[in-house]
C-alpha cells in the first residue's frame, strides 16, 4: 500500500471513531486529523469536507454489506440447502463487528438527515444482494415460481435481518436460535412454491 493510501485509510478509520463518539454534527475535522496523526491540510487534500468523509464511509459500509460474492444456483444440489448456506454466509457478513459498527454510525446520521438518507438508499439500490442471483437462477430453473428476483430476495432478507441483524445492531447480541432461519426459508418457499397446475 502506498504512503498516500495509508494516510487515506488512517483518516477514514479516525473519522469512523470520531463520528461514533461525537456524532456527525459534533465531529471535528481537526480532531479527526489528530486521531489520524496527519495535518488538517493533509486531511483536506484527501477529503474536501466532513461531508465528503461521511460519504466515503457510507460507500465502505455499502461495499462491506455487499462484499459476499454473488451465489449461483447449482442444479446438482438441493435448493433449500443452497439457500440456507448462502443466508448463513450473508448473516455472518452483516453481523461482523466492524460491519455492525459502521452500520450504527452511518444509520444514526441517516435518521437525522433525510436528504442524506435518500442519497444513501439510492446508491444502495444500485447493488444487488449476493443471494439475488441464486434466487433468480432457481426461478429460471423452475424450482420456485417466477417473480422479480430482487423483490423476492428483499422479502426473504427482511425476515432474516429481523431476527439476526437488528438484535445485534440494537442489543449487541444474537437472540435467535439457528432454527429460526429454517422457519424464514420455509415461509419464503411456501409463498414462492411452483404452481403445479400450470405445468
Amino acid at each position: 500500500m502506498k504512503r498516500t493510501e495509508i494516510k487515506r485509510k488512517n483518516i477514514i478509520d479516525a473519522a469512523i471513531e470520531e463520528f461514533r463518539e461525537q456524532g456527525f454534527l459534533g465531529a471535528k475535522t481537526t480532531s479527526i486529523a489528530k486521531r489520524a496523526n496527519v495535518s488538517s491540510r493533509t486531511l483536506y487534500n484527501h477529503f474536501e469536507s466532513k461531508e465528503a468523509l461521511f460519504e466515503a464511509i457510507s460507500e465502505i459500509m455499502i461495499e462491506q454489506n455487499w462484499s459476499m460474492e454473488p451465489v449461483s444456483y447449482d442444479p446438482s444440489r438441493d435448493f433449500v440447502e443452497q439457500l440456507k448456506d448462502a443466508l448463513w454466509r450473508y448473516v455472518e457478513v452483516i453481523t461482523e463487528e466492524k460491519a455492525i459498527g459502521l452500520n450504527r454510525m452511518v444509520i444514526s446520521e441517516l435518521i437525522r438527515d433525510l436528504d442524506r438518507s435518500r442519497q444513501f438508499f439510492a446508491e444502495a439500490e444500485a447493488h444487488d444482494y449476493p443471494i439475488t442471483r441464486l434466487i433468480g437462477e432457481a426461478m429460471e430453473a423452475g424450482v420456485i415460481r417466477k417473480v422479480d428476483p430482487a423483490f423476492a430476495t428483499t422479502q426473504l432478507l427482511a425476515l432474516v435481518k429481523n431476527f439476526f441483524f437488528w438484535p445485534k445492531f440494537f442489543l449487541g447480541e444474537n437472540l435467535a436460535p439457528k432454527e429460526v432461519l429454517d422457519d424464514c426459508v420455509a415461509m419464503f418457499l411456501a409463498h414462492y412454491k411452483r404452481d403445479e397446475s400450470s405445468l
